[in-house]
């Protein structure tokens, strides 16, 4: 039993570690404020988000755009969002057609629309279906954001906003990613509904 409480009080001093960094790294919050900025506005004009990621972050794609469409804190208008990880059909039809590494991007070319903005999440920033996706963004001049971490990986270099958080496992980078998530969702609906 001393070996449980002892690993969750590990995990949770890892936890707070990694949140304090984040805390302290305005270079990263400025990056950050920015990407919301850039999503508020592609709402207002009347675009969508589409979010992607594998594993634990295709869940927080999910959760994420669950959020938009229904609601984080408050009552409001449904926000459109679309987490690219949810259809089998399409999936396994891309991935069966032209593989897996494009199961993110072929999506993005056949839905998107030039008022739209992507957010793709890789703990590695190495996730080739989010590249490829992020190279779509490119060739289709749509904007992008990544949630990855440490040195943002190949991400960084394609993403138009790349947050990349700290943190050694796995498990706490999906941990400031759902941070992230939350937050950038609690100020979209700030800036488009008002102040709570």
């Amino acid at each position: 039993m001393h070996s449980i409480t002892e690993r969750l009080r590990a995990n949770i001093d890892a936890s707070i570690a990694a949140k304090r960094q984040l805390l302290d790294d305005s270079d990263l919050q400025i990056r950050f404020a920015a990407a919301v900025a850039q999503v508020v506005q592609r709402y207002r004009d009347g675009g969508r988000l589409y979010i992607a990621g594998n594993g634990g972050s295709a869940a927080d794609a999910q959760h994420l755009a669950a959020e938009f469409v229904s609601k984080l804190a408050r009552d409001r208008a449904p926000l459109p969002a679309e987490a690219l990880t949810t259809d089998t059909s399409i999936l396994t039809a891309i991935g069966n057609d032209y593989g897996f590494d494009q199961v993110f991007s072929r999506q993005l070319a056949g839905k998107a629309t030039a008022k739209d903005m992507f957010l793709g999440i890789t703990t590695s920033g190495e996730s080739r279906n989010i590249l490829c996706a992020l190279e779509q963004c490119r060739r289709m001049a749509l904007p992008s954001i990544v949630f990855t971490a440490r040195n943002g990986g190949a991400a960084r270099a394609l993403a138009d906003h790349c947050i990349a958080v700290p943190g050694a496992a796995t498990s706490t980078i999906q941990e400031l990613h759902i941070v992230l998530a939350h937050t950038l969702c609690e100020c979209v609906e700030a800036a488009l509904f008002g102040p709570l």
